[in-house]
């Protein structure tokens, strides 16, 4: 039987990422847009839910744009299928001098998307 790379790659490519790479993608794409004062993108992560209470404007006049160097998610812990907790260490400057402090954010799915759950 002769089966063709292509056709192999080609499954493997069909098999859905799982909640940890995907949540770690989406958070990690959150924190770059707050690095960048991208607040308009950082708010399309927000849950649903999140939206529904928080307008665009309240969110923006939430945040220090600005504040935030640099951020990475260093990996995702998912306690159930619909709910993923993402950390991460974030860089800023405080009373001068740059600081890194540890996060630690959840994530819940909704439909076929994973959301930030702001509280």
């Amino acid at each position: 039987m002769v089966v063709s790379l292509s056709g192999m790659l080609g499954c493997a490519a069909m098999k859905p990422a799982a909640p940890e790479e995907v949540v770690k993608q989406r958070a990690q794409a959150r924190w770059d847009a707050l690095v960048k004062s991208d607040i308009k993108t950082a708010y399309g992560f927000l849950s649903p839910g999140s939206r529904a209470t928080t307008t665009p404007e309240a969110y923006a006049a939430s945040l220090r744009e600005g504040f935030w160097k640099s951020a990475t998610v260093t990996k995702v812990e998912c306690a159930s299928a619909d709910s993923c907790d993402a950390h991460a260490i974030i860089e800023y400057d405080f009373q001068g001098r740059r600081t890194k402090t540890p996060l630690r954010e959840t994530w819940i799915r909704e439909g076929s998307e994973w959301w930030y759950l702001r509280r």
